[in-house]
């Protein structure tokens, strides 16, 4: 029984140290592309590596990616009405053109209403500074 609850917890903390540095990855090709907002890709990487271990969480909030661009949210408690703006913007469009390719009308419905929320979360959750 040991053995097994041992595995099942590796296997966790393997996938989440995975998304983890997927999640890095996009996030540094937001930071360079125009197009793509790096950020929430940072928020989520910490939340993954967090999850993952101690040794990689610490590792990561020692990176200059954490110090600048999550440390930098987390200390500010929100975003500016412009950020919300540009990263609402940029996952719409994102959105809308997997909306106009995918034939699973389910998953046409499952993004719209993906949006929606997303709209509702950065609106209604994330704090509009100055």
């Amino acid at each position: 029984m040991y053995k097994k609850v041992m595995t099942v917890k590796k296997i966790k903390s393997f996938l989440f140290m995975l998304l983890g540095f997927i999640s890095l990855g996009i996030g540094i090709v937001g930071t360079v592309l125009p197009g793509l907002p790096g950020g929430p890709f940072y928020l989520f990487a910490t939340f993954c590596f967090t999850k993952s271990s101690k040794r990689f969480e610490k590792w990561f909030k020692g990176t200059t990616i954490y110090k600048k661009y999550v440390l930098a949210f987390l200390q500010k408690k929100g975003m500016t009405r412009k950020e919300k703006i540009r990263i609402n913007l940029i996952a719409d469009i994102f959105i809308l053109i997997s909306v106009i390719y995918v034939d699973f009308l389910l998953l046409k419905i499952v993004l719209v209403v993906l949006a929606l929320y997303k709209h509702y979360y950065f609106i209604k959750k994330i704090k509009t500074i100055e």
